[in-house]
């Protein structure tokens, strides 16, 4: 009777677990780049179990491990670790089922303060990518560059790891440090650097005239982004620029909302932003937000490949708008957008949803922005405190 009960209560945990995952639905819109809450939106609900699926074999693996199994066994766990196979299965590095202490550490980057070395990182070809280390943080003062690949985290290799264990092995406590060995285009070898973590706080929007031109450097789409983007706006709009310039070089991204604002400075009221594409093929359009403060200034926009997500976004946007000059180096490609949904009180699933698509259809995921006008930016170059792109970007503002 006593293995009867403990099997049954298994059986129930094990089918609740099996419904999130075939529900479907998706809930949630305060449209996010890679990490936000949403409102309550259902885009498709399919509830029916999927005929060509053998559980069979889940079942009976389930039943050995239960039955047989000599050290102490937690079901909960084991359908945390079910479900966080299943996501794997997918293949996009974007998605992931996230902890309790997983889900902290993802509410905590785009409020602007954190600590670890302050690096944002991605997936690519089974690898560990550096989409773009942050101004000033512990990792670009120790030489990491955008598109480096992280082979090692103190000693460990991370073939096996996903996106998110890569993440949180290397944060960790203000003070400690951690080396990773990287592998860059150029090196003749791997090269090991060790970083001190630090407190991380971010300040997403610098502004400044550099002569007659307008230059604003934002360095991701975080929760104050908007608000110091339309300051920017009009303290450089009193100056009467000649012409902006937008920084948006290795810039990781952040809240799709914050790139709308952002884009919505520089082109006419009403006009489409960005596009997403659903599975089921169906687009929603997102329109400007503020006033277009700068929408009657020659802008020229400043890419790289550390440009991922909003950045892209935002930059693809002015293009196609504005007919803005890009320039730089070709954007990293991470045009899609994950929702956050709550799967009971202390774990959540990040999934993604839909592709990014500029208002001209161009698709962003996988492609990235290519700028008008390619412009390298070589070490020997920051070396020695040269910056050609913004030399250009400058040049190009003046004409």
């Amino acid at each position: 009777m006593k293995n009867f009960k403990k099997v049954s209560i298994i059986v129930v945990i094990l089918w609740v677990a099996i419904i999130f995952y075939f529900v479907g639905y998706l809930i949630g819109h305060k449209n996010i780049v890679f990490e936000t809450n949403y409102k309550p939106k259902i885009t498709n609900l399919e509830l029916k179990k999927p005929e060509s699926v053998d559980f069979g074999v889940f079942w009976k693996a389930w039943n050995a491990i239960s039955d047989k199994y000599v050290g102490t066994l937690s079901p909960q766990k084991m359908v945390n670790g079910a479900i966080k196979g299943m996501v794997e299965a997918l293949g996009d590095p974007y998605s992931s089922f996230l902890d309790q202490t997983e889900n902290g550490q993802l509410q905590q980057d785009l409020a602007g303060k954190f600590e670890g070395i302050g690096a944002e990182l991605s997936k690519k070809d089974g690898k560990i990518i550096v989409i773009a280390p942050l101004a000033d943080s512990p990792a670009e003062k120790a030489g990491i560059k955008a598109q480096d690949q992280i082979l090692a985290i103190d000693g460990k290799d991370t073939s096996n790891y996903s996106l998110d264990e890569a993440v949180s092995k290397i944060r960790g406590a203000k003070g400690t440090d951690v080396t990773l060995l990287i592998n860059r285009e150029g090196f003749p070898s791997p090269r090991e650097y060790k970083i001190t973590r630090q407190t991380i706080t971010v300040n997403s929007v610098k502004w400044e005239m550099k002569g007659e031109i307008g230059y604003i450097e934002i360095s991701q789409f975080g929760d104050e982004t908007s608000s110091l983007a339309k300051k920017a706006a009009e303290e450089l709009a009193q100056k009467k620029p000649k012409a902006i310039v937008l920084d948006l070089r290795n810039n990781p991204g952040g809240y799709l909302d914050s790139a709308v604002d952002v884009a919505s400075l520089f082109v006419s009221s009403g006009s489409v932003v960005v596009k997403e594409q659903y599975k089921d093929g169906h687009k929603d359009e997102l329109k400007t937000t503020f006033e277009p403060i700068l929408g009657g200034y020659k802008v020229i926009v400043l890419v790289n490949e550390g440009s991922a997500s909003a950045s892209e976004i935002v930059a693809g946007a002015l293009q196609d708008l504005r007919g803005a000059t890009l320039i730089g180096k070709k954007t990293f490609g991470k045009g899609s957008v994950q929702e956050i949904q709550n799967l009971d009180t202390l774990s959540v699933l990040k999934l993604t949803i839909a592709k990014w698509l500029t208002p001209n259809d161009r698709t962003i995921d996988k492609e990235g922005i290519k700028p008008n006008i390619e412009v390298d930016l070589t070490e020997t170059d920051q070396a020695q405190n040269k910056d050609p792109q913004l030399d250009k970007a400058l040049e190009e503002a003046g004409k």
